[in-house]
């Protein structure tokens, strides 16, 4: 039986997820605790690095947008797998922190060529009706990429951040390389449909016609809805969240709740489980319940789960923390993207969620910064995370705002 290409890109979409997320976006927080302890170096000067690999991400999105809509996303996502592996390579020789910024604009570059962004896209292009489905799915290799995250700690440790990244950057390579040949552009263009399942036949003549196409919004059309910007404004304020948790999480429960970087791991490895639950959760409801309302209710749980982490002197608030948050991260992920194409259609979708991104990578920078600067000027983690939680928890208030155009 012919499995329908869409999910064999779904299929690649997630061991590419899988990848950065086991390599960089869950492990990035362990090599920060590393490095500031071996190398002296500043909380804020190893968020910052974090923050510019965001802003880099931001800048690139609008073209990147353009590109995938214009020429399809294989070539790009292939671009990425090198320049992602290779930034991993350069990360293993450095020896100043500007060479580690040099290390990580590269990575940047390679995630957001290879990473969420470009393969979102050319998923959304093969899916309609199952679309939060199909994201879902193509999520849990984010959230098992979590699961791994010990074993880079581990090696860390056991074999010293050189040789962890090195061959981090080899194994992006070897294994990244075989699944962006997978991808495609249209449906259409290969002599498949959207779904996978044959269009409608034409109503005959007297009958009733069916339900109208969905409409397809121009990038600059979007731009015009207040939709657009509370999206954005919402998916960023999450984002305030999700990446200050990836940078500092392991080094808040390091320094301040006693906890070791292999117990911190395994921490973040209850938070992947919980992610995995929350992917489920959304192949389940994503396609049938109001995205707002599961969006804004996301919100609400992750401000809660970050001031848990914050005031968790118990191993039971720290356990709700990672539960909580990974629940929610795994249901909301997905129908971000989900969303929006429900929204403005699939047409102009890769420029539409370019021009996101700029919104976005106010959640993004800012998340890790503040984090950082505070407990810089503070000595611990508690301004920051509640000043963090509390801004994520009213960005509820936007998702219920942001009505389809």
């Amino acid at each position: 039986m012919k499995v329908f290409h869409g999910w064999r890109m779904v299929g690649a979409g997630g061991g590419l997820q899988f990848l950065q997320a086991m390599l960089l976006q869950q492990a990035f927080g362990a090599y920060v605790a590393v490095l500031s302890e071996e190398r002296g170096w500043s909380k804020t000067a190893l968020s910052g690095a974090a923050a510019m690999q965001s802003a880099e991400s931001a800048l690139l999105g609008p073209v990147l947008g353009w590109v995938v809509d214009r020429f399809g996303p294989r070539a790009m996502i292939r671009a990425g797998v090198v320049a992602f592996g290779c930034g991993f390579m350069l990360l293993s020789r450095i020896d100043s922190i500007a060479g580690f910024y040099m290390a990580v604009a590269v990575i940047a570059v390679g995630t957001s060529l290879s990473g969420y962004f470009p393969i979102n896209v050319a998923v959304i292009r093969w899916f309609a009706r199952k679309r939060a489905r199909a994201l879902s799915a193509m999520n849990l290799g984010m959230a098992m990429g979590g699961l791994f995250v010990p074993v880079v700690a581990w090696s860390l440790l056991a074999n010293g951040w050189r040789f962890t990244a090195f061959a981090s950057g080899v194994a992006a390579i070897v294994i990244g390389w075989p699944l962006a040949g997978i991808f495609r552009s249209r449906p259409e263009d290969h002599g498949e449909t959207v779904d996978g399942v044959p269009p409608a036949p034409a109503p005959a003549v007297g009958e009733a016609p069916a339900a109208p196409p969905q409409r397809e919004f121009t990038a600059r059309e979007a731009l015009r809805t207040r939709a657009f910007w509370l999206l954005g404004l919402g998916h960023g304020f999450a984002l305030l969240v999700v990446t200050a948790v990836n940078v500092h999480a392991i080094s808040h429960m390091k320094e301040g709740l006693g906890y070791s970087v292999a117990q911190a791991a395994l921490v973040i490895t209850v938070l992947t489980g919980a992610q995995l639950g929350g992917v489920a959760l959304g192949w389940l409801i994503g396609d049938r319940y109001d995205k707002r309302y599961l969006s804004a209710g996301c919100m609400l749980a992750h401000g809660l789960a970050l001031l848990l982490l914050t005031y968790g002197h118990h191993t039971t608030m720290v356990v709700a923390f990672a539960v909580l948050h990974g629940a929610a991260w795994g249901l909301r992920g997905p129908l971000m993207q989900a969303i929006r194409a429900d929204y403005f259609g699939r047409n102009a979708i890769g420029m539409i969620l370019g021009l996101s991104t700029l919104i976005i990578a106010i959640g993004q920078v800012a998340g890790p910064l503040v984090a950082g600067v505070l407990v810089d000027l503070t000595g611990n983690y508690r301004a920051g995370f509640t000043v963090l939680a509390l801004t994520a928890a009213s960005g509820s208030l936007l998702f219920l705002l942001a009505r389809k155009p």
